[in-house]
Order: structure tokens, then C-alpha cells, then sequence
């Protein structure tokens, strides 16, 4: 029997393989960025792909695994996360070309905890803009391609990239937000794991808002048992007043 491809792997069992030594993470980081690479311009998943950033954070986490150090079941893995994350010196857009210079100054708390956990950004995903829309379509940047139709069919959104991304075996999981479907609906469409968390379960800080008593961070995984790993290293809270996320906004 043929041996699976990395890219087919469930995020439990790429960590299982990194954890035993058998796997490494920038062996893991290069494969996945190559297949990006071969595929992203069909499929259209990616608003921006952080190859230099990713293999750094692969670098650093196989020296730190290699010296014995431990930090947890996410430590080597590589994820996405949508294109409402702030990642500092990058671009939040969240879907609109009115954006394309709102650069970060810091990181959203999930993507700051979990590069703590030792994880590998490979990039960040579209959504449709300002993440208002179920279908997954998005005039300024485009609109990602099923995966699993070789003509155009509906993502699902707006977490449309994310789960495009997961779906085509561009990465074991990735992040999105949920408002009234936006994880669920592209998870059902193409085919993945999607998970609504409860509001405020998860810190929405850094995230660019649609609703604020609404939206939740989520996990789009290629297995059901994945998103408790991936929850095990986001967090536990919390909800951001109103206008404390005015007030990072503007000191931009």
C-alpha cells in the first residue's frame, strides 16, 4: 500500500509524527508550501502566502524539538488564518481593496498564542469582503475555487479561503470566524470540519469585527477530532469592549 501524502493528513497525525521524530517541520512547512505553489493560482485560496515567516517558524521549532523541548501538540504544525487576523507588519484587508494598507502593527491574540505554541503561519486566506456574505464570493480579490468541482462552484463564506485551503491539502487547518455560518457554511461546502465556538470562548482581539455580539473565532480541521487540539492552544477568552478595538484601530 502507497503511503499517504503529508497533505492528506489529519492534523493528529501529522503531530504524532513530528512528536516521534519521524516527520520534520520544515520537511512538513516545504511540502506544503510547494504544493501551495502548484496549486493556489486555480484554487485562489491564499491573500498572501508568508513563505520566509513560515520556514523561519519551522526552523525554530525543529531546533527547539531537536534540543528537547516540548511546547505542547501544536508545536511544528502549520495552519492559515483568514484574512481578518492581524499579523503584525502585514496587511489586514478583510476582503476589500480599501484596506490593502492597513497594516498591523501587532498580532491578534490567537495568532500570538499560537506562535507561543510553536506553530508555522503559512499565510493568510480570503474572505469576502468585510467577511458579510455566506457564498464566498469576493469581487475585489476573488473568489476561491471549490476544490472539489473542476468548474467554478461556491466556497461557502466567508471563511471561503480557509476552507479552501484545508479542503485542497494546502494545510491541515486554519482559522476563520463565525457570525452567522461563516466557519460552517464553506466547512459543509468543501467538505471539511468547521466549528462555531461560543462568543467570547475564544479572544476576538486583532480580528476585524462584523458583529460584536456575534462573532466567534473557529477551527476549520480535515477531522472531526482535530479541533479540540487546535482549541487546546487558542485560548480561553474573551470578548474586547467596543471600543477598545476602536482605539487599536486608530493608533494605526
Amino acid at each position: 500500500m502507497a503511503e499517504q501524502p503529508l497533505h492528506d493528513l489529519t492534523l493528529t497525525q501529522l503531530g504524532a509524527r513530528i512528536r516521534s521524530g519521524t516527520l520534520s517541520p520544515v520537511a512538513l512547512a516545504e511540502h506544503l508550501l510547494a504544493r501551495i505553489r502548484q496549486l493556489d493560482g486555480k484554487l485562489g485560496a491564499f491573500r498572501m502566502v508568508l513563505a520566509d515567516r513560515a520556514l523561519a517558524q519551522a526552523k525554530a521549532a525543529e531546533t527547539a524539538i531537536k534540543a528537547g523541548v516540548d511546547l505542547g501538540p501544536l508545536h511544528g504544525l502549520p495552519y492559515v488564518a483568514k484574512d481578518l487576523f492581524d499579523v503584525r507588519g502585514y496587511p489586514t484587508t478583510a476582503g476589500t481593496r480599501l484596506l490593502a494598507k492597513a497594516i498591523a502593527t501587532r498580532d491578534s491574540a490567537v495568532t500570538q498564542k499560537l506562535d507561543r505554541t510553536g506553530m508555522v503561519l503559512l499565510g493568510k486566506t480570503n474572505t469576502v469582503q468585510f467577511a458579510y456574505g455566506g457564498v464566498g464570493i469576493n469581487s475585489d480579490h476573488g473568489t476561491p475555487h471549490n476544490p472539489w468541482n473542476s468548474t467554478p462552484h461556491a466556497p461557502g463564506g466567508s471563511s471561503s479561503g480557509t476552507g479552501v485551503a484545508v479542503s485542497a491539502g494546502l494545510a491541515p487547518f486554519g482559522l476563520g470566524t463565525d457570525t452567522g455560518g461563516s466557519v460552517r457554511i464553506p466547512a459543509a461546502l468543501c467538505g471539511v470540519v468547521g466549528l462555531k465556538t461560543t462568543v467570547g470562548r475564544i479572544s476576538r482581539a486583532g480580528v476585524y469585527p462584523l458583529s460584536f455580539s456575534l462573532d466567534s473565532v473557529g477551527p476549520l480541521t480535515r477531522s472531526v477530532r482535530s479541533p479540540s487540539v487546535k482549541l487546546s492552544g487558542i485560548g480561553h477568552r474573551a470578548r474586547i469592549p467596543v471600543n477598545t478595538w476602536l482605539r487599536s484601530r486608530r493608533s494605526r
